[in-house]
């Protein structure tokens, strides 16, 4: 299971944020505690923030473990912000290993992280990627669970769904996927 961390507050240092603490982000990668799936979450990371005056978000994502990125190191000693969304990654199977699997997600001013699986993907999924519309499939960063929940909320914002709202409606939809052995769910 993927490890996140999500901040707002006043002007911090990412390093502050995520390797500093005894039980940080970068600690989580090699030693997390309650690991349901997996050992380490060692298939990635990413961190996505703020920088003062700017609207866009800034992303630092490698397909690597965090723990042996040592340009990050430098880049979160000196990189301050009032936003962050951070993740390390444990693939669920049958995923891509690419630094475009690895959250967080964006696009314009949105930041997008998840967290658990989709099981048996990408087979029962299919339901869920079928609501899609064939530009923004083939548009997807990875193949990845986390991505098509990514593509799913950003077509409810794009219909105009508040961000709660297209939240609450794909992470809804999703649940009843697993729940539902035929994939049918109420719409």
């Amino acid at each position: 299971m993927c490890r996140h961390l999500a901040f707002l507050g006043p002007p911090t240092p990412l390093a502050t944020l995520i390797s500093a603490p005894e039980h940080g982000l970068l600690r989580q990668s090699w030693a997390p505690r309650r690991q349901r799936n997996g050992t380490m979450n060692a298939d990635g990371f990413g961190v996505g923030w703020y920088a003062a005056g700017d609207p866009l978000p800034a992303r630092y994502r490698r397909a690597v473990p965090m723990w042996t990125d040592q340009s990050f190191a430098d880049l979160a000693r000196v990189t301050t912000s009032t936003a962050v969304l951070a993740a390390v990654r444990s693939a669920t199977p049958g995923t891509t290993p690419d630094e475009a699997a690895a959250a967080p997600y964006t696009a314009g001013k949105w930041l997008f992280s998840h967290n658990g699986r989709i099981d048996n993907w990408p087979r029962s999924a299919e339901a869920l990627a079928a609501t899609l519309s064939p530009a923004r499939l083939l548009a997807l960063e990875a193949r990845v669970d986390s991505a098509l929940l990514w593509a799913l909320v950003l077509q409810r914002l794009d219909s105009h769904d508040s961000a709660a709202d297209a939240l609450v409606r794909v992470a809804t939809d999703a649940t009843w996927l697993s729940l539902d052995p035929r994939h049918r769910w109420p719409r």
